[in-house]
């Protein structure tokens, strides 16, 4: 589990010397807020009314699966964690065939970046477009440690997304759209004002928080009960 820290004192200066490149410098000035609203602890196994955690926000959910499903996952996710890269490569795709595909469980994953460069990715992944969204949001897990754990992750992960079809005037456009990089922020941000959302991957079934990475067996302990109620 990624836990959310407070940003540098001066975090686009420093992300512009970590990661320098031409497409950085349209980055650079993105800034973690350093400070988020305080909400009352919400403790693991604590249930979150679905009014307040379904309640519309910054961004348009994308969900998967059908409206109709007995079981909603809501989950907050950062790019550069690997926990959430574990949970997309390995269980995820247990949870959607067994789970979305067949009609039981709706999913919902949002935006929780955790630095400027999980932000970019959430940003390039919106501006694919929301039928492709998703798609990229599993590359980009996927492909994690080839793009966020470089010398120059961004030029990495403008390489990965041409194979996506977002060549470069395109990624240079997306990245320099503030009301895009405001609005994942405010989605990050009302999760910790609201839901005490403090580290990544952190999911909501049924509105009952499980914070940390989780594993297929775990999957199924968790949703089966809810299932045969």
């Amino acid at each position: 589990m990624t836990t959310l820290t407070k940003a540098p004192a001066n975090p686009s200066r420093r992300f512009l010397f970590r990661f320098a490149g031409a497409a950085l410098a349209l980055a650079a000035a993105f800034v973690v807020p350093a400070a988020f609203g305080a909400a009352p602890a919400l403790a693991q196994g604590a249930t979150v009314p679905p009014d307040q955690l379904m309640a519309p926000g910054a961004l348009p959910d994308l969900p998967l699966g059908s409206a109709d499903a007995p079981i909603t996952i809501v989950e907050y996710a950062s790019m550069t964690c690997s926990h959430c890269a574990a949970f997309h490569t390995t269980t995820f795709p247990v949870l959607k065939s067994k789970y979305i595909d067949t009609g039981k469980v709706r999913f919902i994953l949002r935006e929780f970046p955790l630095d400027p460069l999980a932000t970019a990715g959430f940003m390039l992944a919106r501006c694919a477009g929301d039928d492709k969204r998703n798609a990229i949001v599993d590359l980009l897990f996927a492909q994690q440690k080839n793009w966020a754990f470089t010398e120059k992750p961004v030029e990495a992960l403008s390489s990965l997304l041409k194979q996506a079809g977002i060549g470069q005037e395109g990624f240079e456009a997306c990245l320099k759209n503030q009301e895009l990089y405001n609005n994942v922020n405010k989605v990050r941000d009302n999760a910790s004002a609201k839901f005490n959302v403090t580290a990544t991957p952190t999911f909501f079934i049924n509105g009952k928080k499980e914070s940390g990475e989780i594993s297929p067996e775990t999957l199924d302990k968790l949703l089966e009960p809810l299932l045969k109620g």
